[in-house]
Order: structure tokens, then sequence, then C-alpha cells
């Protein structure tokens, strides 16, 4: 099943759900997932190998599993292909809603089998290893005696073709750990088993951060000076008028929340206009009185500093220690409206960050990486039109940053991952961010959540 199929299976599945259905349970940890290569063994010859007319003409069935588990076994059919889909149940946590469940593929340990409709060859087997539609790992066939693996987070493949000596209809009927076992640490299980305590902190800062964004209002270049006083970044003079924050100085008051019970002090808004060591050149300098391409990095980059010589040591204060560089993926799903393709992922590119695509991905596993960061987000793109025939000097292409988000990436009390995005004095949803700048590219800097939050 090619990705853009399988984008038009997932809007089925979810809707096969209905927007009613409850959370998913917290699921298992990976290695304990109740196992259905029994199950699969009975069904091999009636669906997985069975001419294709014969299995889409099959009614949906319902089987348990020895440790107690259901499963809805069905068929789905898209153009040229069709889908075996061994549904595991989900069902809703304890409190309101207990005990509803539905069926919707993606639950923790779905297996779905795609094939051929013309001659019933099979091209993939995903697995859902997390009750996460957005996250999978998935077979192909490759040679005779071999198959290859892809890992796939949120468009990211942290795996990709990878060979697994193992002939692929023989991954029909074997226990997964059992797959798993002959990759050993090629396969990046803890991408798969994240622990919901580990983000404790981090969804306790974001419910402070959201109780106090009601008092808090928009003002272009405003922020709040190291005594508490609003005033306008460019200038440091007092606002006139209703007080207010824009990107940057909301960015300062998060900082300013964290440091300010262990310092007493807020900052100070100069030192953090000040050109940070490490980015720009001699063709730049020229423009920076003028257009001020990298306020945005200098700042977030100040900020992210400082907070780290605060809340960890001096040590960390160094551009090395705190700017995100390395990225787990090398190739992303880039969607359009009506079709997907994967494409390579350059990561992270020298005084830009990195690509949008990857964005989703690269949050993903930073939080199961670096659980309890938040990461200043400096948005930025070339700006500038290029040399045409009509203007053959052109104007510079300079490369300007121009907003700054907090982003919190957690995973919530029942496992389930979220990215928190906190820009212009409100809280505003990821998916928006995300699509928001296509073709931009966005440098990370990262900074440990504190428990205390009094800006």
């Amino acid at each position: 099943m090619g990705m853009a199929k399988f984008s038009v299976f997932m809007a089925t599945v979810l809707l096969f759900c209905g927007l009613s259905a409850p959370l998913p349970a917290l699921d298992l940890p990976t290695r304990k997932i109740e196992d259905d290569s029994d199950l699969r063994i009975e069904l091999k010859d009636a669906w997985f190998t069975e001419s294709p007319n014969r299995v889409l003409n099959r009614k949906s069935e319902y089987r348990t599993l020895k440790g107690g588990g259901r499963v809805q076994v069905r068929v789905q059919a898209e153009k040229g292909e069709f889908m075996i889909i061994l549904a595991r149940e989900l069902t809703g946590p304890s409190g309101a809603g207990a005990g509803n469940s539905s069926y919707p593929g993606w639950a923790q340990g779905s297996w779905v089998l795609t094939r051929n409709i013309s001659d019933g060859s099979p091209s993939r087997i995903r697995v859902f290893l997390r009750s996460d539609p957005y996250t999978y790992i998935q077979f192909r066939p490759f040679t005779k005696d071999k198959s290859q693996i892809d890992a796939v987070l949120y468009d990211g493949y942290v795996v990709r073709s990878q060979p697994l000596a193992i002939p692929f209809e023989r991954l029909y009927v074997l226990p997964m750990e059992d797959i798993l076992s002959v990759l050993g640490d090629k396969f990046p299980r803890r991408y798969f088993d994240p622990d919901p305590l580990m983000y404790r902190d981090s969804r306790a800062f974001i419910e402070e951060v959201r109780s106090r964004l009601p008092g808090l209002s928009f003002r272009d270049d405003g922020a709040i000076d190291a005594e508490g006083n609003y005033v306008f970044i460019d200038t440091l003079l007092s606002q006139d008028g209703e007080a207010g924050l824009n990107c940057s100085g909301f960015a300062k008051w998060i900082v300013d929340g964290m440091i300010r019970p262990l310092t007493g002090e807020r900052l100070d808004i100069a030192p953090l206009k000040d050109a940070f060591d490490g980015r720009g050149n001699s063709f730049t300098e020229q423009w920076e009185s003028i257009k001020d391409p990298f306020f945005g990095l200098d700042w977030s980059r100040n900020l992210a500093s400082r907070a780290n010589f605060v809340l960890r040591s001096p040590a960390f204060a160094a551009l090395e220690e705190f700017e995100v560089r390395d990225w787990p993926f090398s190739q992303v799903v880039i969607r359009k409206t009506a079709s997907s393709k994967t494409s390579s992922y350059p990561g992270y590119l020298e005084n830009a960050g990195f690509g949008f695509e990857g964005l989703h991905p690269l949050l993903y596993t930073l939080a199961i990486d670096e659980p309890g960061r938040l990461y200043l987000a400096a948005v930025n793109n070339e700006i500038g039109a290029p040399v045409t025939s009509q203007n053959l000097r052109g104007l510079p292409r300079l490369r300007q940053y121009f907003h700054i988000a907090v982003l919190v990436p957690y995973f919530n009390e029942y496992g389930n991952f979220a990215v928190a995005v906190f820009e212009s004095a409100e809280e505003t949803s990821f998916t928006r961010f995300k699509t928001r700048y296509p073709g931009a590219f966005v440098n990370l800097s990262r900074i440990p959540i504190e428990k205390r939050f009094d800006p």
C-alpha cells in the first residue's frame, strides 16, 4: 500500500472510530504485547494466500486470543489493493467512558497485510506497536530469502529498507518478538516504548503556562524588562495603552518564569539582542543594521544560553550544548492534498536548522531521547526577490528569522504524543504551526523544564 493510499486508509479507520471514540488505555511495553501468531496461522490459508475474490467476499470475524485480547478480522479494498486487517480492540480508560471499545486498525498490536487485487501478491505488512496511527513498523518483500523492514514515526523513517533474513511469507505466522529479535539493536525499540511518567513535569509546566495566558495580550515589539515593566524591545521605552508581548517577548516571559524562582530576577532585554557567536558572514554584516535578519536567532540563543546556565550549569550555556543538531531519520513523507511521496531529509543546516517537513518526527524522537525539555523555535527562511531577466541584479536573498515559538513535546498520561505550542501570548495548534510556513526552516534551542514557574 503506497503512502497516499495509506492516508486514505487512516482516514477510514479514524472515521470508523468516530469522533466520540474514547482515548486508548495505557499501552503495554512492546515486549508484552499479546502474541497473535496462533491466530495468524489459522487465518493464513483462508485470508493471506487465498484468491483475492474469495477474500474480498469474506465477512468480518471476531476472534479471541489465548490471553483474552479481542481481534476483529476484516478486509478493506482500495484502488488496486486490498488489506486484511487484524484490528485489536481499543478500550477506553477507567473513569468516564470506561468500557467503550472499537477496532480502528491502529490499536496496539494491530496487524495489516496489503495485497494486490489483480494477482493477490503481497506488498507489505504493517504492524502498530503503539496505539497511534502515525507510529508503526512495516515489512516489504525483498528477495526470495529476505524481507525489508521500515520503522516510521510521524512520517519520518528511523529505519528504512533494513534487510531482514526472513522470507516475507514466513512473517505471516512468526511471533513479532521473534522477528524483532533477529534485528537486535538495529531496531530502535525505545521509540515505541515511551514512559508517560517521564513527562509529569512537562505536563505540569504546560498547565501552569496555560493558566496564566488569560492575563496576557499581544503587542507588537512588546516585552517585560528586568524590573517587570512592559516596554518596547527596540527602544526599551515604556509601552503606552494596552500592554502586551510579541513572540520574542513572550518567549522571554516563559524563560523568565523558569529562572526567576531560582535567581529572583528577570533577564535584561539589551543583552538578548546581542549577536550570538557563530552566525552570519561578511555579506550579511552590511544588512544587519537595515534588516536585522538574525534577530530571532540571536534572541532565542541568548535566552537558551542564559536558561541553561541557570537551570543546569555554566558548561551548558555553550551553543553546542543547547542547540539541536542531531536527527535520527534520513527520509520523510511529504504530503500534499492528493498525493504523498518519500523524500530524503537533509537534517540540520548551519544557521538555518531543520526543514519543517521533518519537525514532527524530530520532536517525537526528541521527546523520547530527552524527556523534560522545551524548545525555542526560531522560524526562518530566505527572503528577497531572485534575479530575473527583468531585474538582472535582483535583491539580496537573506535568511531572515521572523518568528519565535515555544514547543513542548510530551506524552500524556495515557501515552499519547502531543506538542504544546506557545507563541505571541497564546497557545496555538501544532498542526497549524507545522503547516503555516511551507518551505521554511526552524532552529531549535533546548531548555530543561523547571517545576517552579513564576514570570
